[in-house]
């Protein structure tokens, strides 16, 4: 068992140091710089009076949910997380479940806003359809994807975190670690300019 677990978390080191960033025309850069401008980016639109929202499904909407806590609690930024069981029932009742962040984000976003989009797979409809309709209200869009390297997700934002796993633990679990590390970076830039 002992070995088990180590060679759980050496994979997940080795998942973690394997994170692949792009931007909006398929370029890789660096991960850390990833980290930076994307933060930088934040702090500049939310500081203009922007707003983050989060949509996932599953594991990633306890993600985004955790996520916007997070960011307006702890961080002072305007976020919010489409996922109340009321809004998802609603929606996938009249319209249906690939419609389901795509309806709030065209009624709630703002142009300047950013969409943080979480799938493990990069294949959900509803996510897909979200950043869709986050783009045609001209916000920008982050994507946080897993599973293969050419998945729809990881062709969409501004700027896309991929980890390279076909398995939802350690991309989730390092999803919520970049998600984190945005945040506490934002947090500390702020507290520095006070």
């Amino acid at each position: 068992m002992r070995n088990n677990a180590k060679k759980y978390f050496d994979d997940l080191a080795s998942k973690a140091k394997d994170i692949k960033v792009t931007d909006s025309e398929r370029r890789t850069i660096d991960f850390f710089e990833g980290i930076e401008v994307v933060s930088k980016e934040i702090i500049r639109r939310t500081d203009g009076g922007n707003k983050l929202m989060f949509i996932g499904n599953g594991a990633s909407a306890a993600i985004s949910s955790h996520m916007s806590t997070d960011y307006w609690k702890n961080g002072g930024m305007r976020a919010i997380a489409f996922n109340d069981s009321s809004l998802l029932t609603c929606i996938s009742n009249d319209y249906g479940y690939p419609y389901v962040f795509e309806k709030p984000i065209e009624m709630f976003a703002d142009p300047g806003d950013i969409l943080m989009a979480i799938s493990s797979s990069g294949k959900s409809e509803n996510i897909i359809n979200g950043v869709k309709a986050a783009r045609s209200k001209k916000c920008g869009v982050i994507t946080f994807s897993g599973f293969s390297p050419d998945n729809p997700l990881v062709k969409s934002g501004d700027y896309n975190f991929h980890v390279s796993s076909p398995d939802y633990g350690p991309v989730e679990i390092i999803h919520l670690s970049i998600c984190h590390c945005i945040c506490d970076l934002i947090i500390q830039e702020k507290s520095q300019i006070k």
